[in-house]
C-alpha cells in the first residue's frame, strides 16, 4: 500500500476555502441578528395610574395626648398592720364601698374595747360627781357644809364631764381605726393590679392599688398657644353650630384615633383648659372627655385627638404614593392621552388619610402614575393600567406629617 501525501499547494487551497466559508457564515449570522434587533422595539413599561379626583373633604387638626380616668383614686392604707386578704379581682369593675383589702383588725379591736372601758369608767365617775353636787348644794345653803366643799364637788363634776367627752372621742377614734382595717373603694370603677401583697406589713399611706372611673374617659393633650387662641375664639361659634340640628354633627366635636389607626366610634368634647401656658414648651393642656361604654379604653393609652376645622370645597386629591419629594420639591408623573409621561412640579397641601391634597400644578381628571414612579422619566411612553382604589381616609395631616403645620 502506498500513502500519497497532499502537496503543499493543495493544503493551502483547502485552508483558503475553509476561511472563506467561516467568514461567510459569520457574516450571515451578524446580518440576521441585525435584522432581528432592528425589527423588534422594547415594549412600553406597565405602570398603575389613577385620576386626580375632586371632592369636598373635611380638614382636621390633630394633637397627641394620653388617656386618664375621669377619677383616678389611689387606694391608700390609713392604719398600720399585716395584710390578711384581698377581696377583689384585679382589672375588674368594683362598686363604691366594695371591700378591697382586709388588714389584721385584732389590735384595733382590742384598742376599741379598751377605749370603751375607759369611757364607761369616766361616765361612772361623772355620774358620782353629779350626785355629789346635787347633794351638797342644799347642804351648803343650810350651812351644813362649807362653800369650799361645794366648790370642790362642782369642779370635780366638771372635770369628770370633760373626761367623758375625751373618752367618747377615743372610742370614736378606735372605731375609725377598726373600720379602716377594711380598705374599701371610694368610687365605682376599674380596680388595678394590687401593689400590696398578702402577709406584708402595711404602713399608713401605703398605696395598695388604684381604682379608675373610666366612663367617661378623660383625654389630655397639649396645644400650642397660637392654636389655643384660635380655638378659644371659635368655641362660641362652634357651640352655636352644633346646636343647629341640621349642622354637621362632627363640627365642634373631637374625634379619637387609636394606636392601631382606627377611629374611635364615640366623639368627645373639650371640658377645660389648664390655668396657664407651660413656659418651657409654649403649650397649654386641654382636658376633654369621651364616652367609654364597656370600659374598652383604659388610662395611659396613646390618644391622637383631632377636630374638623373646615371643609375644603372641591379639593383635588391624589394618592400619597403618587407624589415624589426631592429636596423640598414635590413632583408627579402625569400620563397624557398619547401615553407619554410628563414630570410635573406640584404644590401639595394637607394629607388626608392615604391621599394628598394638591393645591397647584394638577387639573381634575388628569392621570398620574400611582405605582412605578421610579422607572418613568420625561417623555417616556408607558402602558397605563388602572390602580386599585385607595382605602378610606382617616384624617388629615400636613406635609410635615402634622395637620397643625398647615394654615
Amino acid at each position: 500500500m502506498f500513502h500519497v501525501a497532499p502537496s503543499r499547494a493543495t493544503g493551502l487551497r483547502l485552508l483558503g476555502l475553509g476561511s472563506t466559508f467561516f467568514v461567510c457564515v459569520l457574516g450571515v449570522a451578524l446580518l440576521g441578528c441585525g435584522k432581528r434587533e432592528a425589527g423588534s422595539a422594547p415594549a412600553p413599561p406597565d405602570v398603575l395610574v389613577t385620576e386626580a379626583v375632586q371632592k369636598d373633604v373635611p380638614i382636621y387638626r390633630e394633637w397627641v395626648g394620653t388617656t386618664t380616668g375621669y377619677v383616678d383614686a389611689q387606694i391608700r392604707a390609713r392604719v398600720q398592720g399585716y395584710l390578711l386578704s384581698r377581696h377583689y379581682t384585679e382589672g375588674s369593675v368594683v362598686k363604691a364601698g366594695a371591700l378591697l383589702f382586709q388588714i389584721d383588725p385584732r389590735p384595733y379591736q382590742a384598742a376599741l374595747d379598751q377605749a370603751v372601758g375607759e369611757f364607761q369608767r369616766a361616765e361612772a365617775a361623772y355620774k358620782k360627781t353629779q350626785l355629789d353636787v346635787a347633794r351638797n348644794t342644799p347642804l351648803a345653803k343650810e350651812g351644813a357644809i362649807s362653800q369650799k366643799e361645794l366648790d370642790d364637788s362642782v369642779q370635780a363634776n366638771a372635770a369628770n364631764q370633760a373626761s367623758v367627752v375625751a373618752a367618747r372621742a377615743n372610742v370614736e377614734k378606735a372605731k375609725l381605726n377598726l373600720d379602716w382595717t377594711r380598705v374599701t373603694s371610694p368610687i365605682e370603677g376599674v380596680a388595678g393590679i394590687a401593689t400590696a401583697q398578702i402577709g406584708e406589713l402595711i404602713s399608713e399611706s401605703t398605696v395598695m392599688t388604684t381604682v379608675s372611673q373610666v366612663d367617661p374617659l378623660r383625654v389630655m393633650f397639649p396645644i400650642s398657644e397660637r392654636e389655643y387662641l384660635e380655638f378659644s375664639e371659635q368655641i362660641e361659634r362652634i357651640e352655636k353650630a352644633t346646636a343647629n340640628p341640621r349642622a354637621d354633627p362632627r363640627r365642634g366635636r373631637l374625634e379619637l384615633i387609636l394606636a392601631d389607626e382606627r377611629l374611635y366610634p364615640h366623639r368627645g368634647k373639650v371640658a377645660i383648659a389648664n390655668r396657664q401656658v407651660d413656659v418651657k414648651t409654649g403649650t397649654i393642656t386641654i382636658v376633654s372627655y369621651f364616652p367609654n361604654p364597656g370600659n374598652v379604653l383604659r388610662p395611659g393609652q396613646f390618644a391622637k385627638v383631632r377636630a374638623p376645622i373646615e371643609t375644603r370645597k372641591g379639593a383635588l386629591l391624589v394618592p400619597q404614593r403618587a407624589v415624589q419629594e426631592l429636596q423640598g420639591t414635590y413632583q408627579v408623573a402625569v400620563v397624557g392621552a398619547d401615553n407619554k409621561v410628563a414630570i410635573r412640579t406640584v404644590k401639595p397641601g394637607t394629607r388626608i388619610g392615604s391621599l394628598w391634597l394638591i393645591k397647584e400644578g394638577l387639573k381634575p381628571g388628569e392621570k398620574v402614575v400611582a405605582e412605578g414612579l421610579l422607572k418613568v422619566k420625561e417623555g417616556m411612553v408607558v402602558n397605563p393600567k388602572p390602580a386599585p382604589a385607595e382605602p378610606e381616609t382617616t384624617g388629615s395631616e400636613g406635609p410635615s406629617q402634622h395637620a397643625s403645620a398647615v394654615h
